[in-house]
C-alpha cells in the first residue's frame, strides 16, 4: 500500500481457511483457547479484509489503523496477519514451540502487525483510548479498534475506560465485544450478569449497537457507519464457531485436541 492508503478491497483466506489454520496451529503446539480463537474470524476477516487501512509491506506506517486485540485470541490474529501477508503462514510453525516468543496470548515485539500486548484482560481499551487520543492530537487519520470478551467487560478497567472514551469526544475509535456468553470457565452471566450491553455503552455515552458477529457483511456496515463520538460493536458470536464439538462448550477454552477431534474439526471445515 502507498501513502493514503488503498481503498480495494484485498481477499483474504476465507473464514472457514482461517478457522482451519488456527486448528492446525493450536493442534500442533498442543496449545488451548480454541472457542474464544474460533468465535472471532469474521470479527478481524472483516476489519483486514474490508475495513482497516493498513501495509504489511510497512507495519510501523504511522497512518495505520490500529487493532487491539483481545489476549486469549492470539491464534486467530497471526492467522488472519499471515493472510494479509504480514508475514509468512510458515511463522505460525514457531506458535507456543519451546524458546519460542509466540505464545498463546498476544504479546508485542513477537510479529509484524501485533499494537499492543493485552494478555492482562481488561487494559486493552485503555490502550486504545491512548492511541485514539494522540491521534487526534497529532492530526493523524488513522482509526483505532479495540476488540474484547464479553467475560473480559467483568473487568472495572473497562469501565472507567467507557466513561473517559465519549468525554474526549473519540470519534476515531471502535470497541467491538465478542459476546460468545462463555469465558474461562463458566457461562458468563452465571458469574456477573452482562444483559443488554449495547444499552449500558449507551448510556456511557457510545453509539452502541448489536450485530452478528459471524456475519461480515453486517460487520462491514456497522463499522463503516460514520458517527461523531465512539462507537460500540456487541458482536454476537457462537464460542468454538465452526466445530461442532466445540461449539457453546466452556471447556474449550483450556483443552487441547485429540488427534481424533483434530481430523473431525478439519473434516468439519473442509
Amino acid at each position: 500500500m502507498v501513502e493514503g492508503a488503498q481503498e480495494e478491497r484485498v481477499v483474504l483466506a476465507s473464514p472457514k481457511e482461517i478457522r482451519r489454520q488456527i486448528v492446525k496451529t493450536i493442534a500442533r503446539a498442543k496449545a488451548w483457547h480454541l472457542g474464544p480463537n474460533l468465535s472471532m474470524v469474521e470479527i478481524l476477516h472483516t476489519l483486514y479484509e474490508r475495513v482497516m487501512r493498513v501495509d504489511p509491506a510497512r507495519p510501523d506506517w504511522p497512518g495505520r489503523d490500529r487493532l487491539i486485540s483481545k489476549g486469549s485470541a492470539a491464534a486467530v490474529l497471526y492467522a488472519v496477519l499471515a493472510s494479509r501477508g504480514f508475514f509468512p503462514a510458515e511463522t505460525l510453525k514457531r506458535y507456543n514451540e519451546p524458546g519460542s516468543r509466540i505464545v498463546p496470548l498476544v504479546e508485542m515485539f513477537t510479529l509484524p502487525g501485533v499494537e499492543a500486548s493485552t494478555a492482562s484482560l481488561g487494559r486493552g481499551l485503555s490502550i486504545g483510548i491512548g492511541m485514539a487520543l494522540a491521534g487526534k492530537r497529532d492530526g493523524m487519520p488513522y482509526r483505532v479498534y479495540v476488540v474484547v470478551g464479553d467475560g473480559e467487560c467483568q473487568e472495572g478497567q473497562i469501565w472507567e475506560a467507557a466513561m473517559l472514551a465519549p468525554s474526549l469526544d473519540l470519534d476515531n475509535l471502535t470497541l467491538i465485544v465478542d459476546c460468545n456468553k462463555l469465558q474461562g470457565s463458566n457461562r458468563v452471566e452465571d458469574l456477573i450478569r452482562m444483559a443488554n450491553l449495547s444499552e449500558r455503552f449507551t448510556d456511557f455515552g457510545w453509539h452502541a449497537v448489536d450485530v452478528d458477529g459471524h456475519d461480515c457483511d453486517a460487520l462491514e456496515a456497522a463499522l463503516k457507519k460514520p458517527a461523531d463520538g465512539p462507537k460500540c460493536l456487541i458482536a454476537h458470536t457462537v464460542k468454538g464457531k465452526g466445530v461442532s464439538i466445540m461449539e457453546n462448550d466452556v471447556a474449550w477454552h483450556y483443552r487441547s485436541m485429540t488427534q481424533a477431534e483434530v481430523i473431525q474439526a478439519l473434516r468439519e471445515l473442509r
